[in-house]
């Protein structure tokens, strides 16, 4: 099943906390199923409290808490953004200085006070008309 599949992946890590799952159309692929059932297994992950989706954004991992355990774990909070490669993130990507990069942005905070900032970065692909 697809939803056991991605569950497993959450939670061994293989999709961490905070990371933008692959989109449909990837997971339709992967998967070989139909849009409608990637959807119902993200469902079933929202459900479980494992993904979150925001409009227009994705939707995320998340790593629900244990019964009977008190999430002691802040959310992080998430931004996205296009940032144009610096020389650095050029060679890393093998691609021209300047091309356009998504850069996701995870910041935990405890108490107020920022714990731990996470960046992550990919190649901006713009999406074709259907």
């Amino acid at each position: 099943m697809i939803a056991n599949e991605l569950r497993e992946r959450i939670e061994s890590g293989a999709i961490p906390p905070g990371t933008l799952l692959p989109a449909e159309s990837t997971l339709t692929a992967e998967f070989r199923a139909a849009r409608g059932t990637i959807r119902q297994a993200i469902a079933v992950l929202r459900e479980a409290g494992l993904v979150a989706t925001e409009q227009g954004r994705g939707t995320y991992a998340h790593l629900r808490r244990q019964e009977g355990r008190p999430d002691k774990s802040p959310h992080p909070e998430t931004r996205q953004r296009q940032v144009a490669a610096d020389p650095e993130l050029a060679a890393l990507f093998a691609v021209e200085v300047g091309t356009t990069l998504i850069e996701q942005e995870l910041v935990t905070r405890t108490n107020g006070a920022v714990g731990k900032v996470v960046r992550t970065y990919r190649l901006f692909r713009a999406k074709r008309s259907e």
